[in-house]
């Protein structure tokens, strides 16, 4: 098993040293090994949970609180899979895939209810815009019309 420095975590994870220590201090990275002098020891398991939280906050804009919810939810599905695969019977497989299934939708759902709010406030945000730009447009008119 590799063992890695907080250095090379940061630079394959594209994150701060200051930051993976704070994920670890809030829980969102389960704290690695350390040495007799207390040097971190990371894992390459680190750097994919990092890579996986980066994304979340990155792209879909997670706070702290909706990143550790995202941790939960993927250890639980992990959890899932793994006891998914522990079976043998077809029809505890596919009690089990419907668990998963179901954890699932929950996720969903909750991204959908993001997505709705992220496209109402772009929707405020151009009529806002069109407002703005028909007043700029009737000022130009009557800005015309004085010159005339």
């Amino acid at each position: 098993m590799d063992r890695l420095k907080i250095d090379q975590v940061a630079l394959q994870s594209g994150l701060t040293k200051r930051t993976i220590r704070y994920y670890e201090e809030i829980g969102l990275l389960p704290p690695p090994q350390r040495s007799g002098g207390g040097i971190r020891y990371y894992t390459e398991e680190h750097i994919t949970l990092l890579k996986k939280i980066k994304y979340a906050k990155d792209a879909l804009g997670f706070s702290l609180q909706e990143l550790q919810h995202f941790i939960s939810f993927s250890n639980i599905i992990e959890s899932q899979k793994a006891g998914y695969k522990q079976l043998s019977e077809r029809t505890e497989q596919k009690e089990k895939l419907i668990e998963i299934i179901n954890t699932l939708n929950e996720e969903i759902n909750l991204i959908e209810q993001r997505i709705l709010k992220i496209e109402h406030f772009r929707h405020d945000l151009i009529e806002m815009k069109e407002r703005a730009q028909a007043h700029v447009e009737r000022i130009e008119r009557e800005e015309k019309q004085e010159g005339k």
